[in-house]
């Protein structure tokens, strides 16, 4: 038998070679540079936006959290049954989105939205209580710019324990170091912070390592970021949404009170309102150990509910002037004499049904709310893992009306004289 032939090895083109070799080369050095930016998250801007990119609900797993301890006992809700006289209202839900359909059964449509937690209270009493997409009464989340309305309440308690001199005090005055920076630091005050009209640059850069919006969220050093801020306009003259500001006074806060800013709200008020759970804030890193201020607290939907209780109570909770009464009307109410913007005051949103009754609003990144109406005791939290919805304000308010109609329709007293009022010494676990 003859001998085969050998056959010829196909060599791989040399410029096909020199392809594949460039992108093995990439690949291992992409996959070190990730390697590098993870071990290295608690120190680096850049290393956050590669790894951790978009801000996740679940960011207190990310970021080093300071405890805020609770103190029994325990407040708790009374609850109504679960099929009480509101039930009716909660059984479908008409919205104005083409995506979700005008009409559909309400569970269906907090499920779709991403909603994780959805709470109604009415004169201090649970009417609607229901969790999604794996979350229970006991699961944490977190607050996004919710915090910038406990900021806004812990300003409010400094100014009343006589840490902080008034509204009116240039900032400079705890922050000298920016007068030196530039003189018309000194022109800003506190209620330029309070809402959002200082005059402080903000740019959301489509180059995320540029762009403020990530700098104040994800960079490791907020305190150096805050004291390096510039100005752009005169104060009192124009709102713009700015994190800058929330910062700012955590600093005002931190030299003021002589603590730190999650101590602060401990001793204010999460003890004071007996929450269920101890809760944390979300620092910047470890190294720096500054709370994030515009965002980060972390607890149980239902304490951040307690909250918003105490501001339709007048501030008042368990006979204790938690928040000064005066507080919470200069800043939650609709008003241009402290803003040339009406719809944002004390880093509080607010709203009108009828151009009558003014409600008011902390809200969040993900389409976290606690959304009060005053004239109803009224008020309805809502957590979770997206946005999910263009329309949550006008959803809130359908709500709102479904409830007065019941009341009406059964003579139901919706005068704060009416509220149960909190009192641990009757209700605790």
């Amino acid at each position: 038998m003859k001998p085969q032939p050998t056959r010829k090895r196909r060599r791989v083109p040399k410029v096909l070679r020199i392809i594949l070799g460039i992108l093995c080369t990439l690949l291992v050095l992409s996959g070190a540079l990730y390697t590098l930016a993870y071990f290295n998250t608690d120190n680096s801007l850049a290393a956050r936006l590669l790894v951790w990119q978009d801000a996740s609900a679940k960011d207190f797993n990310r970021f080093t959290n300071r405890p805020v301890a609770n103190a029994g006992p325990a407040y708790t809700y009374q609850r109504l049954p679960a099929n009480n006289l509101y039930s009716p209202a909660f059984q479908t839900v008409t919205t104005n989105d083409n995506d979700y359909g005008q009409n559909q059964d309400l569970r269906q449509f907090l499920t779709s939205t991403g909603t994780t937690s959805f709470l109604v209270i009415k004169n201090n009493q649970i009417i609607y209580e229901q969790y999604f997409n794996g979350y229970n009464a006991t699961s944490e989340v977190t607050s996004f710019s919710i915090a910038k309305s406990f900021t806004s309440a812990l300003v409010g308690i400094a100014i009343e324990d006589g840490s902080i001199e008034s509204v009116n005090t240039p900032i400079t005055r705890y922050l000298p170091e920016l007068a030196k920076r530039d003189p018309r630091f000194e022109k800003i005050t506190i209620q330029h912070l309070l809402t959002m009209t200082s005059g402080i640059q903000w740019h959301k850069e489509a180059n995320p390592l540029q762009s403020d919006d990530s700098k104040t969220y994800y960079d490791p050093n907020l305190r150096s970021l805050a004291l390096q801020c510039n100005i752009v306009a005169a104060p009192g003259k124009q709102f713009v949404y700015n994190p800058y500001n929330a910062l700012l006074l955590g600093l005002i806060l931190e030299r003021t009170t002589h603590q730190s800013v999650s101590h602060y709200l401990q001793e204010k008020i999460w003890k004071p309102l007996g929450m269920e759970a101890s809760g944390s804030w979300s620092l910047d890193s470890a190294q720096d150990g500054f709370e994030k201020m515009e965002s980060g607290i972390n607890g149980r939907a239902i304490d951040f509910a307690k909250f918003g209780s105490l501001f339709l109570n007048h501030g008042k909770w368990n006979n204790q002037q938690i928040i000064p009464a005066a507080w919470v009307k200069q800043s939650t109410g609709a008003s241009t004499q402290t803003d040339p913007d009406w719809f944002y005051q004390y880093l509080w949103w607010i709203s009108s049904r009828d151009g009558v009754n003014y409600h008011y609003s902390a809200r969040g990144n993900k389409g976290e709310f606690i959304y009060l109406m005053p004239d109803q005791n009224l008020e309805i939290v809502r957590f979770g893992s997206e946005y999910g919805y263009n329309s949550w304000p006008a959803f809130f308010e359908s709500l709102g009306v479904k409830i007065a109609a019941i009341d009406h329709q059964h003579n139901t007293p919706s005068s704060i004289n009416n509220m149960v009022q909190p009192d641990s010494s009757v209700q605790v676990k």
